[in-house]
C-alpha cells in the first residue's frame, strides 16, 4: 500500500503490532525465564533460578502494559474484529489469561511467601508450568488467526445451522498449524530469555549455562519454524503462499540474516550483539505474521478498514495515545533505570 493511501486504521493497526512487539521482547522474555526455571538442573540450579528471579522482578508486571495496550486498541479501533476473536477464541484466550494470573501470583507467593522447601517447590512448579503454557497459547492464537481458521469459524457460526461447539470453538485452534505456532512462540521466548540471562550473569560458569541454553533454543526455533512451514503447506496454504511469494523475499532474507547473526553472536560469546540480533530476529518473525494476513485483522472476514471504528473514534484514540505516551515512556524509563541501578549496586 502506498503512503498516500495509508489512513488512521492502518496507523492504529501498526501501533497495535508495535505494542505486541514490545510485549514479546519484554514479557515474552519473562515467560522464557519461567521455561528455564522449570528446566533448571545440576549443581547450579539454585543459582540459575536466583538469576532468573532477579531479572524478572520487580519490573516484570510493568511489561503487561503492552498487552493491555494491544487489547484496548483492538476493542476500540477494531470492535468487529475484537468481537469475533472474543467469541471464536474465547477458550484459548481465557486459558491464556488464567496462565498470566497464575504465573504472576505464583511468582509473588514464591518470592515473598513461606520459605520452606515444600511451599517453594509448589509455587515454583505453578510458576514454571504457567510460563510454558501461556506462550504456547499465545502462539496458538496467532496461528489460528493467521491461517484464517478463526475467521472461518466465525463464518460457520453465522451461516451454518449445524455448527457445533467443537467445530467452532475448539477445532480451529486445536489443529496442527496453530500448535506448531505455539511451539515456535515458546522457542522464541526461551531463546530471548537465555540470551538476556547470559548477558546478565556475573558468573562465567552461569553465563555459559545460559549460553548453551540459548543455542538449544535457537535450534528449537529452526525446527519449529520449518516444521510449521511444512504443516502450513498442507493445512494453511495461504500462509505459505505469502511467505514464499515474491513480495516476501526481502523480508525472509532479513529474518534469515538476523537469525544467523544471533546464532553467530551467541556461539562466539558476543552477548551484547546477540541480544540485539535475537530481538531483531524475533521481531521480524512477528512482523511476518502481519505480512501473512495483511490487509486483514481477522482473515478473511475483517479487514483493517472495514472493521475499523468511526473516524471520530479513531481520531480521539490517536490523540489519547499521543497524550498517554508522554506519561508512559518517561515512567517506564524511570522504572527501568531505577531497578537497573539497584541491580548494579548489589
Amino acid at each position: 500500500m502506498s503512503a498516500a493511501t495509508i489512513g488512521l486504521p492502518e496507523i492504529l493497526a501498526a501501533v497495535m503490532v508495535l505494542a505486541l512487539n514490545a510485549y514479546v521482547l519484554t514479557g515474552g522474555a519473562d515467560f522464557g525465564g519461567g521455561v528455564w526455571d522449570l528446566l533448571a538442573r545440576g549443581p547450579r540450579r539454585a543459582a540459575q533460578r536466583e538469576l532468573i528471579a532477579s531479572q524478572i522482578g520487580p519490573i516484570w508486571e510493568a511489561n503487561h502494559v503492552w498487552l493491555i495496550l494491544v487489547v484496548v486498541l483492538l476493542f476500540t479501533a477494531f470492535p468487529a474484529a475484537f468481537a469475533t476473536l472474543g467469541v471464536v477464541l474465547h477458550v484459548p484466550l481465557s486459558l491464556m489469561l488464567v496462565g498470566i494470573v497464575l504465573r504472576g501470583s505464583s511468582f509473588v507467593f514464591r518470592s515473598y511467601g513461606a520459605r520452606d522447601d515444600a511451599t517453594q517447590q509448589r509455587w515454583g512448579r505453578v510458576f514454571a508450568m504457567a510460563s510454558v503454557i501461556t506462550p504456547l497459547l499465545l502462539g496458538i492464537i496467532v496461528g489460528t488467526i493467521a491461517s484464517g481458521a478463526a475467521g472461518g469459524a466465525a463464518e460457520r457460526l453465522a451461516t451454518t445451522r449445524d455448527a457445533t461447539f467443537v467445530s467452532v470453538f475448539v477445532a480451529p485452534w486445536l489443529s496442527p498449524f496453530p500448535l506448531a505456532m505455539g511451539a515456535l512462540a515458546l522457542a522464541m521466548f526461551a531463546f530471548l530469555a537465555a540470551v538476556y540471562l547470559a548477558l546478565a550473569a556475573d558468573d562465567d560458569v552461569l553465563r555459559e549455562d545460559f549460553r548453551r541454553r540459548a543455542l538449544g533454543a535457537a535450534a528449537a526455533i529452526f525446527v519449529s519454524a520449518f516444521g510449521g512451514l511444512a504443516v502450513a503447506h498442507v493445512m494453511a496454504p495461504r500462509v505459505t503462499g505469502v511467505l514464499i511469494g515474491s513480495r516476501a523475499i526481502v523480508f525472509q532474507l532479513a529474518t534469515g540474516l538476523a537469525a544467523i547473526a544471533a546464532l553467530w553472536a551467541v556461539w562466539t560469546r558476543r552477548l551484547r550483539l546477540a541480544r540485539i540480533a535475537a530481538a531483531l530476529q524475533v521481531s521480524l518473525i512477528l512482523w511476518g505474521w502481519v505480512l501473512v494476513q495483511y490487509p486483514f485483522i481477522v482473515p478473511p472476514v475483517h479487514g483493517v478498514r472495514d472493521s475499523a471504528a468511526p473516524r471520530v473514534t479513531l481520531e480521539l484514540l490517536l490523540g489519547a495515545l499521543a497524550g498517554g505516551a508522554l506519561i508512559l515512556f518517561p515512567a517506564l524509563g524511570y522504572l527501568f533505570r531505577t531497578f537497573a541501578a539497584e541491580r548494579r549496586g548489589r
